[in-house]
């Protein structure tokens, strides 16, 4: 199976204000994105268990316009504050590019 490193155009990450995150993964091919849409894998129980919250608490939304798919999560750490170790955000897509995607 292919990882979301080898099929999406862009996968990064940025803040959302100082306690939240959001994730951006975007697909350059609309038929694999909408192939990696009807797989399921992408979606808040996903992100939920790659970063430590509830599904609940994490917004997502596929883009079908753009063959994107956002989620926007709570940070465990506010931006900046003690313990944090990514003040921007920018790293923290890392946990999604060895995801797998039956496509």
């Amino acid at each position: 199976m292919p990882l979301i490193k080898d099929i999406a155009r862009v996968c990064k990450s940025k803040n959302a204000g100082p306690f939240e995150l959001t994730i951006d993964v975007v697909f350059d091919d609309p038929a694999l994105y909408r192939r990696v849409k009807e797989t399921g894998v992408l979606g808040p129980d996903l992100f939920a268990r790659l970063y430590g919250v509830s599904a609940n608490e994490v917004q997502f939304t596929p883009y079908d316009a753009g063959s994107a798919f956002k989620a926007t999560l709570p940070r465990l750490v506010s931006a900046g504050d003690v313990g944090d170790t990514d003040v921007y955000g920018a790293q923290q897509h890392a946990p999604l590019l060895n995801v797998d995607i039956p496509v």
